[in-house]
Parts: structure tokens; C-alpha cells; sequence
């Protein structure tokens, strides 16, 4: 009888957005012949519900998978998953506070990965750094194996809590070089010419202010930044304040990842403002593909890059960094960027280590 892995902590899929969302995408996509996975989805993201995905067992939870509702959402999937799985997998630390109970009267294999270094983000105030740092505590202490993303995250498990964790990246490999078509050329006539590109979360962490002050400053220099700016005021304040400057071009999400790959590979320059997060998936992706990148200078993005990246820390550094672009510096990066992705961030290697663990 095949071994069944639940899967917990993520919006769902088939994926939209989100690094933990891509992840269960290859997961279940190259999932082995001696184990099934069942994903818990939350049906607040999908009009549609699948009873399968990439032949997995879909089971849908009625409340958001983010936000304050993501603590209810996790713990509801551990305790409808657990009596029928032989494991676990936990993404993120939000549910763990039910993790000493489970163990109490299950012998289920719990495999915890623990994101990024959750607690320390900006966007969280005092008592949800407190939950945070508290659930992870507990995710540690009580689970079976732990997954780190990062190096930095590896060091930081062990001399936090002396506890030892498997370090499992993202893959990259699912990202393909595409030329335009007409019909995007013509819908952003802007990709004619140089820019520097962007796609992420708009959260303070990720550094986008700091971003597009450089660019107005250098109003010579276009980047493209693709995000949510909707979704928070510090989104909406930054797309009233940057959206008259003519270099500056603010697109709302892209979710068709076609469109999304033109506009990556047709970019002369990466800008990966991400500051907290462990090793962020769309910095890996950017790496597959190829592209030279200029990184803010947190260790996790050092660690990434191997230290072969280019990086900045405010607003002076990267206009600097700017104003004196070489073609050949930039050629050198991108070309290392991919060599590093291609040994350490492929699906295939990344599948192997968690089936491992399952």
C-alpha cells in the first residue's frame, strides 16, 4: 500500500503566486510511485474546485490561507489530515501550536518547513512576532525533520534552538526564455527598449520604495515592476507616488506565466529588493534564466548568489550601481547566476530530498 503525504500551510493549487504554492506545484508534479499526496486548499482562492491536481487528492478548507485566518486554516488541515497520512508536511509555523497535541496521541511523521525567519518580518506587529516566534519554538521542538531554505536559516535553527534541519531550496528549472509576441509589444510598447525588471509581493521588506526612488532619480533608466500594489497602502502610496514618472512602468499582477517569462528574459537587468525570506523563489527563477542581478544585500540573497551577484543597501548604492551599468560586468553575472541555478536549484534535485523525508 502506497505511503500518503499530506500537504498543509499553502493557498493550494495549481499555483498562482507564491513560492510555497510553486513548490507543492513540482512536488505533486513529480511526486514518486511509492506515495500519494492529499493538498489542502483554501476554497476562498478558487471558484473552481478540483478533485485532482498533478494526481493529487485535492481537500478544500473554507477560510483564507493567509492573514490571521491562516492559523485556524493551518490547524483545521493538521486535524482532518493527520489520521489518514502517514506524514505531514507543514509549510510555514502557523498551525504548530496544535503540533505537541497531535504528537500525543499520533505516530505521524511531521516535517516542518519553517519559511523564512517569519517572526522578524516588518509587516507584523508586536503580538503576531510574538505568535510567530513562539509557533516556531514549538515547530521545532516537536516535529520530526525540519526544513530550512537557506544556509543562513540552517545556522540561525541551530544556534537559536540546537536543533538540526535539512536544507531544501526551490527549484528554477520550470521557468523557459521567451521572446515577444506582437500583441504584447503592441498592448507595452516600453519593451522596445532597455529596462530593468521586477516582480514580487509589494511589502515594505522587499525594499520596492527603495527601488523606484532610484529610478526617479535616473529618469533616463525604465524598469517594469509587476506586483499587488492594491492589496496594502503602502502598495497603493507607492503606485500614486511613482506612477507620473515616464521610466517608471507599475503593472498589476500577471499570473499567465508565459507573458510573465517575456518579460523576465527580454530584461537587461534583475532588481531583487527582497530583504527577509530565506532564499526567495523568484530569485531563483531570475537566476535560471539567466539574468544579471542586483540584489539588496541581505546575507539571505548573498547565500543565494554565492556571493557572484551585485548588491545594494539604499537608495545611493543603487543609483551608483545605475549610472555606471557595464554590458560585459552584466553579461559575467548573468552567466554565472545561471551555472549556480543549474547545480543547486532544479526541480528534480529538490523532489529527491523531500522524497527522502516523505
Amino acid at each position: 500500500m502506497n505511503k500518503i503525504t499530506s500537504i498543509i500551510g499553502t493557498v493550494g493549487i495549481p499555483a498562482k503566486y507564491g513560492g510555497f504554492e510553486t513548490l507543492v506545484e513540482h512536488l505533486t508534479k513529480k511526486q514518486g510511485d511509492n506515495y500519494e499526496m492529499i493538498v489542502y486548499c483554501s476554497s476562498k482562492s478558487y471558484n473552481v474546485r478540483l478533485e485532482k491536481y498533478n494526481n493529487a487528492k485535492l481537500n478544500y478548507i473554507n477560510l483564507k490561507a493567509n492573514g490571521f485566518q491562516s492559523i485556524p486554516y493551518d490547524i483545521i488541515s493538521i486535524f482532518k489530515s493527520f489520521k489518514k497520512s502517514d506524514s505531514l508536511l507543514i509549510l510555514g509555523v502557523s498551525g504548530c501550536l496544535v503540533l505537541p497535541f497531535i504528537k500525543l496521541i499520533s505516530n505521524t511523521k511531521i516535517i516542518v518547513n519553517i519559511d523564512g525567519i517569519e517572526w522578524k518580518r516588518a509587516k507584523w506587529g508586536k503580538f503576531a512576532k510574538c505568535f510567530l516566534k513562539f509557533s516556531e519554538k514549538i515547530a521545532v521542538k516537536y516535529a520530526d525533520e525540519i526544513i530550512t531554505d537557506n544556509k543562513i536559516i540552517l545556522d540561525y535553527v541551530k544556534s537559536e534552538y540546537d536543533a538540526s534541519s535539512h536544507l531544501i531550496a526551490y527549484g528554477g528549472d520550470h521557468v523557459t526564455n521567451e521572446s515577444f509576441d506582437d500583441q504584447l509589444i503592441e498592448k507595452y510598447p516600453l519593451v522596445k527598449s532597455d529596462y530593468a525588471f521586477k516582480v514580487c509581493r509589494i511589502e515594505p521588506e522587499n525594499n520596492i520604495h527603495i527601488i523606484l526612488e532610484a529610478f526617479s532619480i535616473l529618469p533616463e533608466k525604465n524598469i517594469v515592476c509587476i506586483g499587488n500594489w492594491a492589496n496594502s497602502e503602502y502598495g497603493k502610496n507607492l503606485k500614486m507616488e511613482y506612477a507620473e514618472y515616464k521610466n517608471i512602468f507599475l503593472l498589476d499582477p500577471i499570473y499567465d506565466q508565459t507573458v510573465l517569462n517575456q518579460f523576465r528574459s527580454n530584461c537587461n537587468l534583475y532588481l531583487h529588493g527582497h530583504s527577509a525570506g530565506g532564499t526567495n523563489p523568484s530569485l531563483v527563477e531570475a537566476m535560471y534564466l539567466g539574468l544579471p542581478i542586483f540584489a539588496y544585500g541581505a546575507d539571505y540573497n548573498k547565500e543565494t548568489t554565492e556571493n557572484k551577484a551585485i548588491y545594494f543597501n539604499n537608495v545611493n548604492e543603487l543609483v551608483s550601481l545605475l549610472k555606471n551599468l557595464d554590458d560585459e560586468q552584466l553579461n559575467n553575472i548573468g552567466r554565472d547566476m545561471n551555472i549556480i541555478a543549474k547545480e543547486r536549484y532544479t526541480w528534480d534535485y529538490i523532489s529527491t530530498q523531500y522524497s527522502k523525508l516523505f
